[in-house]
């Protein structure tokens, strides 16, 4: 009779492989679209890059209100990480696509040890009965919010109206007063007016 091996898990694979089984699939976000800016025309983006801004954000945002920035964050950076199994459903989608992301995250972690570290953060942001879930959850609509900006000063029109919907669906009074000023920022103000403001008359020739 063979002995089992307590460090053999998922299909035999021990938790180390298992770990490099979850980082290869957090690759996976790099190739995976946003799939709302089919619809608005203009703008790309994968769920890797906004989950590395929303996390940024949600860090800045509870720093700005005395709440634990770091548990915050960590909250942003894995509240998408079940897109590399599920993919991202739009608006549209879900009328008609149902998911099931918890499911999705847990066997992405399953046997890696990052069980009880990470599904109680997933857990925490759907019930957002915290502040720290909360700001989370306004993290994420800002970042898209960002974007809407940019592309509204790039003319697309649509992006305004869109603007409109996410400003109403934040939480927290620091996300509704930082989301007030990105929408009146114009996108290019931090490098075009930035600490050297003579570059572009440099650029033209002049003195």
């Amino acid at each position: 009779m063979t002995a089992c091996n307590p460090q053999q898990n998922l299909q035999g694979r021990d938790r180390l492989t298992r770990l490099a089984d979850f980082l290869f699939e957090a690759g996976m976000l790099r190739k995976t679209p946003r799939s709302g800016y089919q619809f608005l025309g203009t703008g790309t983006e994968n769920v890797a890059e906004h989950s590395f801004r929303t996390a940024v954000i949600g860090w800045v945002l509870a720093h700005e209100a005395g709440a634990d920035a770091e548990h915050t964050a960590l909250m942003c950076l894995f509240h998408d990480f079940h897109e590399a199994r599920v993919g991202d459903f739009n608006y549209v989608n879900r009328i008609y696509n149902t998911s099931k992301p918890r499911a999705a995250l847990e066997h992405a972690t399953e046997g890696t040890g990052l069980e009880d570290a990470v599904l109680p953060l997933w857990d925490e942001l759907e019930e957002a009965k915290t502040q720290e879930a909360r700001l989370a959850q306004d993290a994420d609509q800002i970042d898209l919010i960002l974007n809407l900006k940019q592309e509204l000063d790039l003319g697309n029109r649509y992006a305004g109206k869109w603007m409109e919907a996410a400003l109403q669906r934040l939480r927290t009074p620091q996300g509704n007063a930082l989301a007030q000023v990105i929408a009146q920022t114009d996108h290019t103000d931090w490098w075009y007016i930035g600490p050297d403001r003579s570059w572009w008359e440099r650029k033209n020739g002049k003195k």
